[in-house]
């Protein structure tokens, strides 16, 4: 299946070190040579890089890897296909406006003979069962909330509920955000870990690198990375159990109390 990677943080901050063993994933330390992409949200605005190539040959991947964008909240997907074909349409992350804002969305997963009534604003583009799910998603948000966007409280009530209809159909592993908050949903493998004071040295598993944030960083910073599989062989990341939404803010995880 394919791979995710998310950053959410409370200040703008380089996914570089990050990206750089994220991407060696696809087609160099792993077989997730489908296709690949990544979003970074800059205050409304959204900057997105998508390729049908393998990211350990992109070109593009290699400007990501090298131009330090600064970002609170960034999705990147590494893709091994399930459904649809290798082509640009249907690599991750996928993107809509709602409610005055982007949202972006990738998975990680396979949702077997998912077929959705072809009724509301938000259509796929591709044939991936990934973005008939962000649709899906995202035209059921609209219908519940057609005056705007809701307090978070009721929004994650809502997306939680299609979140566990589209999840009992097969593996749904996802990350949303629409640059001001960050859900994740795990139903076999995701993990995070968030770093902050007092910050340490990074060793990555999938490229030989070390980096020592505690030269590059703050006393305030903080930062949150969301991962199919730990990135780093020297620190301590933490499961998401299976049926867990979270949602990210500021570089930690917010508690919701389920209805």
């Amino acid at each position: 299946m394919c791979q995710l990677l998310g950053m959410n943080c409370n200040v703008p901050t380089d996914i570089c070190f990050s990206f750089e063993g994220f991407s060696a994933r696809g087609g160099k330390t792993d077989e997730h040579s489908d296709g690949w992409g990544i979003a970074f949200f800059e205050g409304k605005g959204c900057r997105i890089f998508l390729d049908a190539k393998p990211s350990i040959d992109s070109p593009l991947a290699e400007l990501v890897r090298r131009y330090p964008i600064h970002s609170t909240h960034v999705i990147a997907h590494i893709r091994k296909a399930t459904q649809g074909e290798v082509t640009l349409e249907n690599c991750h992350p996928f993107r809509r406006e709602l409610w005055g804002r982007y949202w972006v969305f990738a998975h990680n997963g396979n949702l077997p003979d998912f077929q959705v009534e072809r009724k509301g604003i938000f259509q796929p583009v591709g044939d991936t069962d990934s973005e008939q799910a962000f649709c899906l998603m995202l035209n059921t948000l609209r219908e519940n909330f057609p005056q705007g966007q809701p307090p978070l409280e009721e929004l994650y009530q809502v997306l939680r509920k299609i979140t566990e209809q589209i999840a009992s159909i097969g593996v749904f592993n996802y990350l949303l955000s629409d640059g001001k908050h960050f859900f994740t949903h795990c139903s076999t493998k995701l993990c995070y870990i968030i770093r902050q004071a007092p910050f340490a040295a990074a060793h990555l598993i999938d490229e030989d690198m070390t980096v020592d944030f505690s030269e590059l960083t703050t006393q305030r910073d903080r930062v949150a990375i969301i991962a199919t599989t730990p990135l780093t062989d020297n620190e301590v990341w933490t499961p998401i159990q299976p049926g867990e939404l979270l949602v990210f803010q500021d570089g930690l995880p917010l508690k919701f109390t389920h209805i």
